[in-house]
């Protein structure tokens, strides 16, 4: 069973009772929203958009939103509308057709979104709720009052869900406030997020929201960056949260790189050398400050090293290669920066294999995210431990991504997992040494590594394994050139194919003129097989069309292998193929043309 994540979005912004006002922001925070969380590398979640809608189709959605869902599911539901109190203090959200004297009937009651969040399957449910508690709408609007306890958490916190694993509600505004458009509620301005909606989607976006630094941002991480900017943006709206959840739920992945240090700066005295006016003095500092970049406390170290960078670029020519050599030994070092587990049983378990982290301890730590779901790591006392999934059957190919103070890394992991039932040895596998000491707990390795757990996609449909002959002619022999060599093979059969249209015209031409001096006697098809117009019309044809397949063989094997190949690799292929495809296309069109024109007149002139 995969993991899912599924998003609803429900903004409305447009009423048609003339004393609810027409809100600004919806429409952009749906947009805002909608972009982060289908963003594969930050949210990944499949999202649905309900802009303007009735309240009857309102409910359907939302229904049908929780309801098929599996203990796997992650599903997060948005509102950006206005929040209306019934007579009785219920909370009931606005549709497009909601009139308030007929709240029951016209708009959606929390109590019916919290019923379809208790009775799905899925394992997590989120709700957000930045919608106008009280005074978003005109006092003229007798049955519904503006002022008042809307307890807007206790609406949702009333009941546990029954068959999934959590929940949780962030709203944007506490009970008895304001959620801000802007920094103020009037009307007539531009369009623009919320204060709520803008702290979610920048938080999301830039990856600022992923406090601790562990490559996610967590329910926790989002609501505490959340609260942080709305208080600081208007300190008259106080986001809430209320929770029931086991374990923690990551909500985003990072896109903010490398991690972050909080580091401790050269001491007072160190920095006075550094500006002294004797070069002598200047390079005992820095000699100094490589010491400090060796050290095991890694704050004193990144504070080193930052002062390093600093030399590095204003320091004279000796001091600025010594920081620099210094900066060097500080980089990701992965070793072996390629795993590969040969051939192995479904739903087996594969020995693991051990990834040193070379270099002093600020070049040990990092973070590792896995990039496909099938990758398992454990840190060790001097690296990674790298295991694989055997759960579905195929070639695996995928990339653990490490990401450091300085820099990031790639270790490139390949498996062939096999039916269980099938005959034969597995395949030899190769040699890794492995001197490594015992493994260390989570707990005790966590200043050094850090495993981020892989994104929640499917894993790849399975596929009929390859033969280790062909798995040896196609990954091991130079991968990547493959798409390189075929866009080139592509282009050259292009040139070729343009060059024999040109011949074809040549001779046809001159074939056509000794018709024309033969008078009636002539025959124009003995004139274009005399002057041998048609071989190379045949040959334009054959190699402009062998030309688009070869180079659409290129762009598909740099497609499905693009982890093989370099960005200056990959960027020349596509160069290469669409000339290739530029040169043949028309090349194909003339020459199909010329044929057609001998066909139809050889016969007649």
């Amino acid at each position: 069973m995969t993991d899912s994540r599924h998003a609803l979005i429900i903004a409305n912004d447009r009423y048609t009772d003339q004393g609810l006002k027409k809100l600004r922001a919806p429409a952009q925070d749906a947009a805002a929203l909608e972009r982060v969380l289908h963003d594969p590398q930050i949210g990944d979640f499949e999202v649905e958009v309900v802009h303007n809608a009735s309240a009857d189709l309102m409910r359907r959605r939302i229904q049908g939103f929780f309801n098929d869902r599996r203990r796997a599911d992650t599903l997060l539901l948005h509102f950006s509308c206005h929040g209306l109190k019934s007579e009785s203090g219920e909370l009931y959200f606005a549709a497009s057709d909601t009139e308030p004297p007929l709240l029951a009937a016209t708009a959606v009651a929390s109590q019916f979104v919290r019923g379809c969040m208790s009775g799905t399957r899925a394992g997590r449910s989120v709700l957000f709720l930045d919608c106008c508690y009280g005074g978003a709408f005109s006092r003229g609007s007798a049955s519904v009052r503006a002022a008042g306890d809307v307890n807007v958490l206790e609406s949702f916190a009333k009941d546990e869900p029954v068959s999934g694993r959590g929940w949780a509600v962030i709203t944007a505004s506490d009970s008895m406030e304001y959620s801000f458009e802007g920094s103020e509620l009037a009307e007539n301005s531009a369009p623009r997020p919320s204060v709520f909606t803008h702290a979610v989607v920048e938080g999301l976006e830039t990856g600022e929201a992923d406090l601790d630094g562990d490559g996610n941002v967590s329910l926790d991480d989002l609501y505490e960056y959340v609260y942080r900017h709305v208080r600081e943006q208007n300190p008259h709206q106080t986001p809430k949260k209320a929770a029931e959840l086991q374990g923690e739920l990551h909500l985003a992945h990072s896109r903010r790189g490398g991690i972050k240090i909080v580091a401790i700066p050269s001491p007072p005295s160190l920095r006075a050398a550094m500006n002294s006016d004797e070069f002598l003095t200047r390079r005992g500092a820095v000699t100094e400050l490589c010491t400090r970049l060796q050290r095991p406390e890694l704050p004193v170290a990144e504070g080193a090293r930052q002062h390093l960078a600093e030399v590095a670029h204003n320091e004279v020519q000796p001091l600025a290669d010594q920081a620099a050599a210094a900066l060097s030994e500080i980089r990701l070092a992965p070793s072996p920066d390629h795993l590969d587990f040969g051939r192995v049983k479904r739903g087996s378990a594969p020995p693991g294999r051990s990834v040193t982290m070379q270099g002093p301890p600020l070049a040990r730590h990092c973070v590792v995210q896995p990039q496909q779901p099938w990758l398992r790591v454990d840190p060790t006392q001097s690296g990674l431990e790298v295991h694989v999934d055997t759960a579905a059957t195929g070639h695996l190919s995928g990339n653990l991504v490490l990401r450091g103070v300085a820099d990031e890394s790639v270790i490139h992991v390949e498996a062939e997992v096999t039916p269980a039932d099938e005959d034969g040895p597995p395949k030899p596998e190769p040699d890794v040494p492995n001197d490594s000491p015992p493994p260390k707990t989570r707990a005790e390795d966590k200043r050094h590594t850090v495993v981020v757990e892989p994104p929640r996609t499917p894993p790849r449909p399975e596929e009929p394994p390859r033969s280790t002959g062909d798995r040896e002619r196609t990954d091991r022999k130079t991968p990547s050139r493959r798409a390189p060599a075929l866009a080139g093979a592509a282009l050259a059969l292009a040139v070729t194919a343009l060059a024999m249209l040109v011949m074809t015209i040549q001779r046809g031409a001159v074939a056509v003129a000794e018709r024309a001096d033969a008078g009636v006697y002539g025959n124009v098809e003995d004139d274009i097989r005399g002057q041998g117009a048609l071989t190379p019309l045949i040959v334009c044809l054959i190699t402009g069309g062998a030309a688009l397949i070869v180079g659409a063989f290129a762009r598909h094997d740099l497609h499905e292998r693009r982890e093989h190949y370099t960005s200056r690799a990959a960027g020349g292929t596509h160069s290469l193929t669409s000339l290739a495809k530029g040169l043949a296309i028309p090349a194909l069109i003339l020459a199909v043309l010329a044929g057609i024109a001998y066909l139809v007149g050889s016969s007649h002139w």
